[in-house]
């Protein structure tokens, strides 16, 4: 038995020493500094009072936001009330351009969808 243990040790030697494809990281993404994401559009029917809009008609209508994030391309603003949160994404009109809403989503404190048509006349009214 002692005389099989050098000839296992040496094979599993070996096994180790096999050659192992190599695997190749994904070829990187070519990004321009000049590249400009495009930003979310959705459908404005009921939000005329909303959609397009700037930072300062938003705090005229809801007034003061409870979240005010601004990110690289774009800037989050958040008003709550007691049926609902809405949550309004701003993104630039063009290159340098003022940031207006593009974006709406409405959710009650519990995170069940609200109708954001609903939520912004509820929010305008208190």
């Amino acid at each position: 038995m002692t005389r099989f243990l050098p000839l296992g040790l040496t094979s599993l030697l070996l096994v180790g020493c096999a050659a192992v494809p190599e695997a190749r990281p994904p070829a990187p993404q070519e990004r321009t500094a000049g590249s400009f994401p495009v930003r979310p559009v959705m459908a404005t029917r009921g939000l005329d009072a909303v959609m397009g809009k700037d930072v300062g008609a938003l705090k005229r209508l809801f007034g003061e936001p409870r979240l005010d994030v601004i990110e690289v391309y774009g800037r989050k603003l958040q008003f709550v009330g007691k049926p609902c949160i809405l949550d309004a994404y701003l993104y630039p009109e063009r290159k340098g351009g003022r940031e207006v809403v593009t974006y709406l989503d409405a959710r009650r404190s519990d995170g069940a969808a609200v109708d954001r048509v609903s939520c912004v006349e509820a929010l305008q009214r208190r």
